[in-house]
């Protein structure tokens, strides 16, 4: 069984930088796509940024661009959302997820098979 157990959240003030990081464990994801979601309170959940296993090839939301950084280490079984210049709009809980699909969009949320408890991101004014 897939379980993602996310980490590093926290209270930032805007302008400030948090690194997020979700540890994987059950299988082998050398075929997966992993990825990180966000939803604020009275929000639908929103795609963030993922990362194909194999091979790294990286996507982001419009909203993040330039700013967050997601990266893998392939062989502990790690994935890192490194987010910079961050702003209250960012605050949310944010959630690992993973899916074995390669062809449904990436950004949709039902796509995805497993998913972390999620982790509090807080960005002061």
């Amino acid at each position: 069984q897939v379980q993602l157990v996310e980490d590093g959240g926290g209270l930032v003030q805007a302008g400030g930088s948090l690194r997020l990081a979700c540890a994987a464990s059950g299988r082998t994801f050398s075929s997966y796509t992993m990825g990180w979601f966000r939803q604020a309170p009275g929000k639908e959940r929103e795609f963030v940024a993922a990362i194909r296993w194999s091979g790294g090839s990286t996507y982001y939301g419009d909203s993040v661009k330039g700013r967050f950084t997601i990266s893998r280490d392939y062989v502990k079984n790690m994935m890192y959302l490194q987010m910079n210049n961050l702003k209250p709009e960012d605050t949310a809980a944010y959630y690992c997820a993973a899916r074995m699909s390669t062809v449904a969009p990436i950004t949709r949320v039902i796509t995805y098979d497993y998913w972390g408890q999620g982790t509090q991101v807080t960005v002061s004014s």
